[in-house]
């Protein structure tokens, strides 16, 4: 691998540790009285939308470091996997995702998701842009501070600028006009059917 790609890849494994601490801290922000509040993703909790990214993160093991597919994992991670713990399944998923794409040559590879083959750097990319959206989703349910870190919001417009209009609409809804003006975080969460 080149040095321009290897940094690319230092970079992007930096803000995949930051996005995923971001949403952390916002799960051990969550109160015992509010994991049955709703969230902006439609039908979804707070420990709906907890249980959405842990189970993103529980993925991430088998099909980077074990190259296995999702025929392979099959139903494992289906249905509610946070029991009586949600910020510890939370925890414990996050890191051994963090440790899966941070292996020797992890991001060189490739992985085979519900819509195909793509590489483990693209996936990577798009499991940063999931979690600093989510992490305002949450925060808005409970009431946290909203603000996200410019470099983490400028990292997700990249990603899913491109393909925005194509997202599932369970999650994101269809984008809303802006104000002439609009910054950067709030121009991202219209892209993505938010209302700052």
């Amino acid at each position: 691998m080149d040095s321009s790609a290897s940094a690319d890849h230092a970079q992007l494994l930096d803000r995949h540790r930051e996005a995923i601490a971001f949403f952390g801290s916002r799960v051990h922000a969550v109160r015992a009285d509010q994991w049955d509040l709703p969230t902006p993703c439609a039908e979804w909790t707070v420990r709906d939308l907890v249980n959405h990214l842990a189970v993103e993160q529980l993925w991430v093991p088998p099909l980077v470091a074990e190259g296995r597919t999702i025929a392979d994992v099959g139903d494992a991670y289906d249905g509610d996997v946070l029991g009586a713990d949600p910020v510890g399944v939370w925890e414990s998923a996050q890191a051994a995702a963090v440790a899966a794409f941070a292996g020797p040559g992890a991001l060189d590879g490739t992985v085979e998701l519900s819509y195909g083959k793509t590489s483990a750097a693209a996936y990577c990319s798009q499991m940063v842009a999931d979690a600093v959206v989510h992490a305002w989703d949450l925060s808005r349910a409970i009431g946290a501070d909203e603000r996200l870190p410019r470099d983490l919001v400028d990292a997700t417009a990249r990603e899913f600028g491109g393909y925005a209009d194509q997202l599932p609409r369970s999650l994101f809804d269809a984008p809303v006009e802006v104000p002439e003006g609009a910054d950067a975080q709030t121009r991202l969460l219209a892209m993505l059917g938010r209302t700052a």
